[in-house]
């Protein structure tokens, strides 16, 4: 089973500040949601301890952002990138089920 599968509360430092997420990861697919909007993921790919997927976000702007994260026990780190922009740090804490 990927070690990604399950709820965790995800924080992206971005140039406009730290926004806060909680993403939902099953073997499927998943989602994301913010207090604005709930938004589906694609393209999910687990090899081992790393994670990729796709989004598109319209808050606080219209953007398609790649996630690359590494998942170590209940933690996970990576970054985010929206195209030409600068990558965004990922980190996120599993919650106890």
């Amino acid at each position: 089973m990927p070690p990604l599968l399950g709820t965790w509360d995800i924080s992206l430092r971005t140039p406009i500040g730290t926004l806060t997420a909680v993403y939902v990861f099953t073997e499927s697919g998943g989602t994301a949601a913010t207090k604005s909007e709930t938004v589906p993921l694609a393209d999910l790919t687990f090899d081992g301890t790393r994670a990729t997927w796709r989004q598109s976000v319209t808050r606080p702007m219209r953007l398609n952002l790649d996630f690359d994260v590494t998942v170590d026990g209940t933690t996970l780190t990576g970054h985010s990138r929206a195209g030409r922009l600068p990558r965004t740090t990922v980190t996120g804490i599993r919650r106890a089920d």
